[in-house]
């Protein structure tokens, strides 16, 4: 579904990516760990088309979309959570998911569509008439997936989703990950919460300083001397 094929990436002349390969197939959950800085973001963009790929290619369903713009991505079928959320603040819930589904081609899909999310999300539907800037952080957070799920893409990228959020709403929003994974979504996980993230991949790509270093299958990974004593505490070791 997704290849990322030798991808290098430069802001100025400092390297963010170097060389870097991931794939994710149909139905997968794929998880880039690691720590700040060491280019999971700048991955993410390059996906999307937010940076420039000086060399290497991203091929999405079996075409080259490298050169491509980000909205032609996105109409291909890459859906987009940013990190941040990057919600509209001043529109509401609904409104702001109304404009998620930019491929719906009538009212009708688009009621269908929120139907669907706010089955997911059913704090959103109480919410739906609220101005995105009141929402708390977990509000926010859900709002940012659901929005990306009103252009029903193929691949769902998800920066950070963990980010900035209380431990219990943290264990909330990757519930629905897990929820998604299970109504069989594609997902390309950037996050930096190594746990959380080994909960719901199917395989683990580990980032340090813009080189991929460990490629693993999850179960493989969660046990794996450096990710358990750097990322998850020399006492964390899953059974």
């Amino acid at each position: 579904m997704l290849a990322v094929n030798d991808v290098h990436v430069y802001y100025g002349t400092i390297a963010a990516l170097r060389g870097v390969t991931v794939k994710v197939d149909e139905g997968e959950v794929v998880a880039v760990i690691g720590r700040n800085g060491a280019g999971k973001t700048t991955l993410i963009k390059a996906i999307m088309g937010l940076v420039n790929v000086v060399k290497g290619s991203v091929v999405f369903d079996g075409e080259d979309i490298t050169g491509l713009p980000p909205w032609e991505r996105a109409k291909l079928g890459l859906g987009y959570v940013p990190e941040g959320r990057r919600l509209f603040p001043y529109l509401t819930v609904e409104e702001n998911l109304i404009v998620g589904a930019h491929n719906a081609r009538s009212r009708e899909e688009i009621k269908k569509r929120l139907e669907e999310v706010y089955s997911l999300f059913p704090r959103l539907r109480e919410r739906r008439g609220q101005l995105a800037r009141t929402l708390s952080g977990g509000e926010a957070q859900m709002l940012a997936i659901a929005r990306s799920l009103m252009a029903r893409p193929k691949l769902i990228l998800m920066d950070e989703p963990s980010q900035g959020l209380a431990p219990i709403v943290v264990d909330e929003i990757f519930n629905k990950i897990m929820e998604l994974k299970r109504e069989g979504h594609s997902i390309l996980l950037v996050e930096q919460n190594v746990k959380k993230a080994l909960e719901v991949a199917d395989r683990v790509y580990l980032l340090e300083t813009g080189k991929i270093v460990i490629e693993l299958p999850v179960e493989e990974a969660k046990n794996h001397p450096v990710i358990r004593e750097v990322y998850l505490g020399a006492k964390q070791r899953y059974k």
